[in-house]
């Protein structure tokens, strides 16, 4: 490959013996993926959870497990949103809009709105292959008009208000809600439990959140290619006033 404009002998050996791990890298995140489609099948999913949402008219329906699967589409990611956030976050709420009403502990949890946002962007190819939906603890009601707010076009959006998904998923836990991510398999007319961001509950590293969704987040994979990283001394917001 032909070298960068300026760079020195000792830059190209670097970046050399650097490619040389992100191609080891690569081969371990196949490797991962691998043996992630081999899993032998979970747990049969033990009741066809109802969950509320709104139709296409705009009014309030229930939708069970079952009927999240469209035809010809047997793969369902379900990501569990920390709304109401975890008590001991203490990160400004929303800013505008009926959300701003909220009292700070009933909203919503800026790093799973941040990763919404991303995923929202990414729904429409994402449907092309497979089933993704967002549930949350709070009113449907709520978590429909902050969606509204937010400028989600995509992302579909459920509550869990009303049954057991989120505790039998690993997505509460002491009554907190937690950003767990669920792949569910439907075959014939079973489901079963494929996944879980069990990464999310794994000891971490020094100076290392849990990373469970970290193969997804487009934002924190960009920090990865820059000079300063991650950074230790921040995190997603709701908004950002340097940035309008």
């Amino acid at each position: 490959m032909q070298a960068f404009p300026g760079e020195t002998p000792e830059y190209r050996k670097a970046r050399d013996g650097l490619l040389q791990l992100e191609i080891e890298l690569r081969r371990e995140m196949e490797a991962v993926a691998q043996a992630r489609r081999a899993l032998p099948r979970g747990g049969e999913v033990p009741e066809d959870y109802v969950f509320e949402g709104f139709d296409d008219n705009g009014a309030v329906t229930q939708v069970k497990l079952s009927e999240l699967f469209e035809p010809g589409k047997d793969s369902l990611a379900i990501y569990n949103y920390m709304f109401p956030r975890h008590s001991g976050d203490e990160r400004p709420g929303p800013q505008h809009g009926e959300s701003a009403k909220l009292p700070l502990a009933e909203g919503p949890c800026p790093s799973c709105t941040a990763l919404i946002d991303q995923l929202d962007a990414a729904e429409p190819h994402i449907a092309a292959h497979a089933n993704l939906v967002v549930v949350a603890k709070a009113p449907i009601d709520r978590v429909a008009t902050f969606g509204r707010e937010r400028g989600w076009r995509n992302i579909r959006l459920l509550s869990s208000g009303g049954n057991s998904f989120a505790r039998d998923y690993n997505g509460e836990i002491d009554g907190q809600q937690m950003p767990m991510m669920n792949v569910f398999q439907r075959e014939a007319d079973a489901i079963w439990h494929f996944w879980g961001s069990e990464m999310l509950y794994a000891p971490a590293d020094p100076n290392q959140d849990p990373r469970h969704m970290g193969t997804v987040e487009p934002a924190w994979n960009m920090f990865d290619l820059m000079p300063a990283g991650r950074g230790t001394d921040w995190d997603e917001q709701l908004d950002y006033n340097c940035c309008h």
